[in-house]
């Protein structure tokens, strides 16, 4: 498989064109950035550690029945996923209460939430990804009925497996939020799963091992990563 032009540039990865039409080649970059773009840095190795990271978390959810678009690695930094029409809506699910949750509702950091909560938020950077509902998602064409539905589905059933992960090697899966697309007519998980795009905490003593590492100024942002992956069994090598 060959890798052609670029089809798009975000805050830290890259997509490329192959010259297969249902094939696309997602690039991690070192960039990683917070609060809407206005802190920015490139961290060493970053990119590595996030698709080796990737591609694990992928592998186990395929292993539990949950389709995605992830078929493999090509590079360090790079792998091939399906081509989607990606559905732009974030499904959000929370196990403990923290960042966004706290400051709407002012509800302490670190609280227990059972059952967990299910949010939408519309996939707008301008718009800074408003939270949305059903509702909404339908009548502006976002997504139907259906694959609303499915998608709620598929985000719990996430949380299932990676709870359960996570737990085993003693971390805690405060929140994350997934993305969906179609692939020929079937809801298939996009994106990534990475410690970029959830919140990961040590179960004993609290300590952040995700990106609010680096949001929050507390340094070694890369090494909790690596901390993360290695309780559960990525291989960076």
């Amino acid at each position: 498989m060959k890798k052609r032009q670029e089809l798009y540039a975000g805050k830290a990865k890259s997509v490329y064109y192959t010259d297969d039409p249902d094939r696309l080649i997602l690039q991690f970059r070192d960039d990683t950035s917070a609060f809407d773009g206005r802190k920015k840095e490139a961290l060493s190795r970053k990119g590595m550690v996030n698709n080796k990271f990737n591609a694990f978390i992928m592998g186990k959810l395929e292993e539990a029945g949950v389709g995605t678009h992830f078929d493999g690695l090509v590079s360090d930094t790079e792998c091939v996923v399906k081509k989607l029409e990606m559905i732009p809506v974030e499904c959000v699910i929370r196990n403990i209460a923290a960042g966004g949750l706290c400051k709407r509702l002012g509800i302490e950091e670190g609280r227990e939430l059972d059952p967990p909560t299910f949010e939408l938020f519309l996939k707008n950077d301008e718009l800074h990804d408003p939270m949305i509902n059903e509702s909404l998602a339908e009548t502006l064409g976002f997504a139907t009925p259906e694959q609303l539905a499915r998608m709620k589905v598929l985000t719990y059933q996430v949380n299932d497996v990676l709870k359960a992960l996570f737990a085993a090697g003693g971390i805690l899966l405060v929140d994350y939020k997934l993305e969906f697309g179609l692939f020929k007519d079937e809801i298939l998980l996009g994106d990534e799963f990475s410690p970029d795009g959830c919140r990961l905490w040590d179960a004993k003593t609290r300590e952040k091992f995700d990106k609010d590492r680096f949001r929050q100024g507390l340094g070694g942002v890369i090494e909790a990563y690596e901390e993360v992956g290695r309780r559960i069994g990525v291989s960076f090598d």
